[in-house]
């Protein structure tokens, strides 16, 4: 059993994979703002505190842990927000500071939107060039800590795709069709739906981020993902007929916008290669 740190777990993705490393049998705290934390797991240990201030001690989470976590991010649907690159250096200080303090290892999430446009599936060592201020901080993050960090430190980089599941709390498309149909609207403006991407439900993100805690021999930048696209309307459709909404959508009232990929998703040989892993420990 380790002792495991999750920054940002009261976040979107946070209690899934507070929940998950629970799951697995580790000690979780589960790092949080003073204003948050409502509906997390029980079995986890809150503590409240501002991460990222100049004057943050990690000594607040009790014994240096053995893994940290770091899904904390602020405005990460809001991709020109100017929280991402004003607040970059103290998520470096943070995580830099915790490899000194002797934290073997590191799993942090970064975002397919690193790397830009692109068409086909992302692979570690895909050229970057990002079009937000969101894509543009996590890339020098991810460049950043990839020279900083010591040998001594294990780090995995994360890339998340497109995340559903647990709408209520996003700002995605997903929560945008569950608030039309509280609304009671029958129909819902939409592109032609052609684009394909990598969709994953937050749950299972959850169970790969948390899966990654233990791999400490997994290490660089790799995908976390479902590895297989599926166009933009096959995924809508089958949720309006999941979640039982009715609502058409109306095709072609928006135009696809030119900067959108036709089709981009994540090379997960990596990840579903540690998740059989798990697969063939729970088997013997």
């Amino acid at each position: 059993m380790s002792r495991v740190v999750v920054t940002g777990a009261a976040g979107y993705l946070g209690p899934h994979v507070v929940t998950a490393l629970l799951e697995r049998g580790h000690d979780v705290v589960a790092a949080v703002r003073p204003d948050k934390g409502a509906g997390l797991d029980p079995r986890a240990e809150v503590v409240h505190a501002d991460i990222l201030a100049p004057d943050f001690d990690p000594s607040v989470w009790g014994p240096v842990p053995d893994a940290v976590v770091h899904l904390a991010w602020k405005d990460g649907f809001r991709h020109n927000s100017a929280a991402h690159m004003s607040q970059l250096s103290a998520h470096f200080d943070l995580l830099t500071g915790l490899a000194e303090r002797g934290v073997a290892r590191i799993v942090a999430l970064g975002t397919m939107h690193e790397v830009g446009y692109w068409e086909g599936a992302i692979e570690a060592d895909t050229p970057t060039a990002p079009l937000s201020q969101y894509g543009i901080a996590k890339e020098a993050l991810r460049r950043s800590m990839a020279l900083a960090i010591p040998d001594t430190t294990s780090l995995a980089w994360a890339r998340a795709y497109y995340i559903y599941g647990d709408d209520r709390r996003s700002e995605s498309i997903f929560r945008k069709l569950l608030d039309a149909a509280d609304e009671g609207r029958t129909e819902f403006p939409f592109t032609t739906g052609k684009n394909r991407y990598d969709f994953i439900r937050v749950e299972e993100l959850g169970r790969q981020i948390a899966a990654l805690a233990d791999a400490v021999d997994v290490t660089g930048t790799l995908s976390c993902c479902s590895g297989t696209p599926v166009s933009l309307a096959d995924q809508i459709e089958r949720y309006i007929s999941e979640n039982d909404l009715g609502i058409t959508l109306k095709y072609g009232a928006f135009p696809d916008r030119p900067y959108d990929s036709p089709g981009v998703w994540g090379d997960a040989s990596v990840i579903r290669e540690v998740m059989a892993r798990d697969e063939s420990a729970a088997a013997q």
